[in-house]
């Protein structure tokens, strides 16, 4: 017998739920979350503790049986006296407890339970009422997605039935609301409909109802239908692949749809396309290109407008495509300049913004900050590749011009959402139109070049010096977005762009000033390279007006400032030493006005002028200015606050620029150090104990590794040593914990802190040697490396080999006991082809420098590893790191020179291209090294 509910409970329930979100009585809403445990428990809610009533409660079957009765019940219960406003409100509220039920406890709730719910809850989809659609379709896809597929098999036949009309009497909102559910039951279980159940693929029934969907009257299940393909398009399934040429017919119908929406996804829908099969794409690019540009141009719908616009990023980044778009730059470059000039709602906000600067930060308008792991140790220091680097966890390119992100969810996998509980964020840091089109002008930019510098010079000439604001602001937008592509072209016309850009500095709107600051940073490698007179009219202004707008009254000038310096201080490094006194006077006024969110910036300009001039920094009257300013943050930020990554990172290159005037300041921030990692790997171990405990950020253990090394490295030895002797706990101890950590980057900066140990304080770090190369041993394993993790698992083992040479170098023959161990992980290392070169040379530079004091011990296995060796050897650039191990790897071939019959002429073609100190510290011009050859082949 199907389960049914008293009248009087129902009742209650009914009117707990209305007052439970009421916001005007607190006390009602105390009171209903008590009836709602005793209806919950059956009986009064002062039997038991109230944390014990919250987990009976949810232990309930009847709970959720209620919830989804009232739920799905378009009349309130008899005898209830409540108006419909206050039963809809009642509803919605027992939707939402019904969805975090099953999304906290699916599992937990039980079987008789969970049929009432997948029984009853597809009637919600049924209601008139547009929200209770929307909630259903929330329960049903929490339902699929905690109990899977084949824990409701039914679900998407009975959808599809409802979406379909197959009954001939579904309403069209029950369509609506059916085809909501089904399109989000396919955005969470994309990758279980492609697989197989008894034979048959979801997808294969569910893509052709899609497209047959796409021809609906109801606007919102075209629209549905074509957003549920475009799920599918990026992974290619087979059942989408073989329907794709009926899909094309279909989206040159919809193109001329008359609902904004279902063109939204026509669009998106040729942008998969084009990503997946550019040749179906190709033959169409000039009705394509007119639509998209029609679309784009339609100005009631920016959202409709960036979709279309997001198309010319995609054509432009891609090799089989862009060629064909050249014709038509005329038509889609004037569009992308329209659309970057800001709507009229921004412009109203925008200028109702005034002067900010002194106003305190509010804790969510600060950024989420990651540390940067410390790149791992490269054969040879020159083998690596010189990737864009991010910097206090930003990307400093391109900022505040129009910077994205993609938003890149892995496959079968589900964002945590809180449905439409968003507020948004900050207007001016999310992908729009406007955006979307400076990316595209400079992806166009750098692809064509000429060709798009013409019909944007125009363009520029007119609405530079408009008197319109809006105006201006999008045409330096667009300077900056071509400056990648367009510098040869630009090239003669910089020094007029130059002052203007340089008096727009000044210009009364902020949004102008700060856009200003980022196409000057644009720039400003070509006012870096020319020459001293040169740099005196161009680069100097430059500098001085982003030194000044640093210091702008508003916040978003100042960061955009800052971010255009830091730019500025990459491209034109050495050329910044002779402007070190001024730089560093705005600097530490910056550090005295700046709030919390522009401090993280701040660093990024202070550790990139330290990464670039050096010890040009060490002048006592530059120390003297800017390290009163860092420790007073230093002083004040806490333990537990975020802004310690970027201040830890700062500090690091601060050290290494200082080398030994950082002296003075070392022992307290060496011993806070200590402390924060202590602190760290306590709560750690105490989270572990208690599952209810958070994790701590492994970032502090990171930045504190890393901070600490370049300590060690700055300082005299003695000096470091001292540090280390007197550090409590001991720092050998703290960094075994770390070495053991299961974090990734939290391992690998403790190698890189090992291997400089070695290096400074080797006869602090010898006494405990024998746990360290115990754990370091076990790390040489490549099996440990994660398939979710490879590059960060191979960057630890590549740091790992780095300390174990440099160990080796400096403990010699007393490493022998380890020798046979560390062999055998190094050698797998060596012959495996399918990891990173860096990999196996490093593993190669480890090997030859343990031959320097254990070349007996390696000799008989030489045969082995010698043609790996030099195979990895020979790719990496002649260092004093190739030297040791050659050197090492020398020793052992004078132990068993036999071995090397099979790579002889290797190993020669090797020390051939040695420059001759290598060989001389060899000892490769000795006569016993070419007798020893003799020898072994007369024997």
């Amino acid at each position: 017998m199907e389960w049914q509910p008293q009248q009087g409970p129902l009742g209650q329930l009914t009117q707990c739920l209305k007052d439970s979100l009421s916001g005007h009585d607190v006390n009602a809403q105390k009171n209903a979350e008590k009836s709602l445990l005793y209806l919950a428990l059956g009986r009064p809610t002062n039997d038991i503790g109230f944390p014990k009533m919250l987990d009976q409660a949810k232990k309930s079957p009847d709970i959720n049986n209620y919830l989804t009765f009232l739920f799905t019940s378009r009349e309130p219960p008899a005898g209830l006296a409540m108006d419909a406003t206050g039963y809809q409100t009642a509803r919605g509220a027992a939707a939402l407890m019904l969805k975090n039920n099953v999304q906290r406890s699916y599992k937990s709730i039980p079987e008789q339970s969970r049929s009432y719910i997948r029984s009853t809850i597809l009637l919600g989809l049924q209601d008139p009422n547009s929200q209770i659609r929307n909630l259903a379709g929330n329960v049903i896809t929490e339902v699929v997605r905690h109990g899977g597929i084949m824990g409701w098999p039914q679900v998407l036949s009975e959808l599809i039935s409802l979406v379909g009309n197959e009954s001939g009497n579904v309403s069209p909102e029950t369509q609506e609301g059916a085809s909501g559910a089904l399109l989000k039951t396919c955005e969470d279980n994309r990758r279980a409909l492609d697989k197989e159940y008894s034979g048959q693929r979801p997808l294969d029934f569910i893509i052709p109802k899609f497209l047959e969907f796409t021809t609906s009257i109801t606007a919102k299940v075209r629209a549905n239908s074509l957003a549920g393909i475009n799920i599918f398009i990026p992974e290619k399934p087979a059942a989408l692949i073989s329907n794709l040429d009926q899909l094309l017919q279909r989206l040159f119908q919809l193109a001329s749809d008359s609902s904004d929406e279902v063109r939204k996804h026509v669009c998106r829908s040729f942008i998969h396309i084009a990503d997946i099969t550019p040749e179906k794409i190709a033959p169409h690019m000039n009705g394509l290109v007119d639509y998209m540009v029609a679309q784009q141009r339609s100005g009631d719908d920016r959202d409709l407008a960036l979709d279309a616009a997001e198309f010319w990023l995609c054509i432009g980044e891609d090799k089989k495509l862009r060629e064909g778009l050249k014709p038509y730059l005329p038509k889609v470059v004037p569009v992308l300049l329209e659309s970057m000039v800001y709507c009229e709602d921004d412009v109203f906000r925008l200028e109702a913004e005034s002067a900010d600067a002194e106003e305190e930060d509010r804790e969510q308008d600060i950024k989420p900050q990651f540390a940067t792991s410390k790149a791992a140790r490269l054969a040879g220091g020159s083998n690596g590749d010189d990737s864009a680097q991010t910097t206090n966890g930003e990307v400093k390119s391109a900022a505040y011009g129009y910077a994205y992100d993609e938003d890149d969810v892995e496959e079968g996998e589900v964002e945590d959402d809180d449905d439409d509980d968003d507020d948004g964020g900050d207007p001016e840091e999310q992908w729009n139109l406007r955006k979307c089109s400076a990316a595209a002008l400079d992806v166009l930019a750098s692809v064509f070049h000429e060709p798009v510098f013409e019909v944007t010079l125009p363009y520029l000439k007119e609405n530079l010096n408009h008197p319109e604001w809006p105006n201006r602001e999008a045409a330096v937008l667009a300077l900056g977005a071509i400056a990648d592509g367009c510098m040869e072209v630009v090239f003669p016309h910089l020094p007029e762009l130059t002052h203007f850009l340089i008096s727009l500095l000044n210009d009364p709107q902020p949004v102008v000033r700060q856009i200003t600051c980022w196409s000057l940073g644009r720039y400003s490698q070509w006012a870096s390279r020319l020459d001293k007179a040169g740099r005196q009219q161009y680069f100097e202004p430059i500098m001085d007006g982003m030194l000044k707008r640093m210091l702008d009254n508003n916040k978003r000038v100042q960061e955009a400032a800052a971010s255009a310096f830091a730019s500025l201080e990459e491209k034109a490094q050495q050329q910044l030493v002779e402007y070190c006194d001024v730089i560093v006077q705005q600097f530490v006024q910056c550090f005295g006005k700046y709030k919390d969110r522009n401090m993280f910036i701040l660093y990024d300009c202070v550790q990139t002028l330290a990464e670039h001039v050096g010890p040009t920094l060490a002048k006592p009257e530059l120390v003297n200015m800017l390290m009163p300013a860092l420790i007073g943050r230093w002083q004040k930020v806490s333990d537990q606050s975020r802004e310690m990554f970027p201040l830890l990172e700062c500090l690091s290159y601060i050290a290494t620029a200082l080398g030994d005037h950082f002296a003075p300041f070392a022992k307290p921030i060496f011993t806070r150090c200590i402390s924060i990692i202590t602190q760290n790997l306590q709560d750690s171990q105490i989270a572990t104990r208690n599952p209810a405990i958070d994790e701590p950020d492994k970032d502090f253990l990171v930045t504190s590794l890393d901070l600490l090394s370049a300590i060690i490295q700055a300082l005299d030895e003695r000096k470091s040593a001292e540090l280390v002797a007197s550090s409590s706990p001991n720092m050998f101890e703290l960094l075994i914990y770390c070495m053991k950590d299961s974090n990734n980057d939290v391992r690998q900066s403790a190698y890189a802190l090992l291997g400089d140990c070695a290096i400074y304080v080797f006869s602090q770090l010898q006494p405990v040697l024998p746990n360290i190369l115990q754990t370091l041993i076990a790390q040489l394993d490549l099996q440990q490396v994660r398939a979710d993790a490879e590059e960060t698992g191979y960057s630890v083992i590549n740091n790992a080999c780095w300390s174990c040479g440099e160990i080796a170098m400096r403990q010699r023959a007393e490493m022998a006991p380890y020798v046979e161990a560390l062999l055998q992980k190094l050698v797998v290392i060596l012959f495996n082809e399918q990891i990173p070169e860096s990999l196996n040379e490093n593993a190669a530079l480890a090997l030859g420098r343990l031959g320097i004091g254990c070349a007996p011990q390696l000799a008989p296995h030489l045969a082995t590893f010698a043609p790996p060796f030099l195979k990895a050897m020979r790719k990496i650039d002649w260092t004093d790191e190739k030297g040791h191990a050659l050197k090492g790897f020398v020793e052992i071939v004078m132990s068993n020179p036999q071995a090397m019959e099979s790579c002889l002429l290797e190993f020669f073609n090797e020390l051939a291209s040695a420059p001759g100190l290598f060989l001389t510290s060899m000892g490769l011009q000795e006569e016993g090294f070419i007798e020893t050859f003799r020898r072994a082949s007369s024997s």
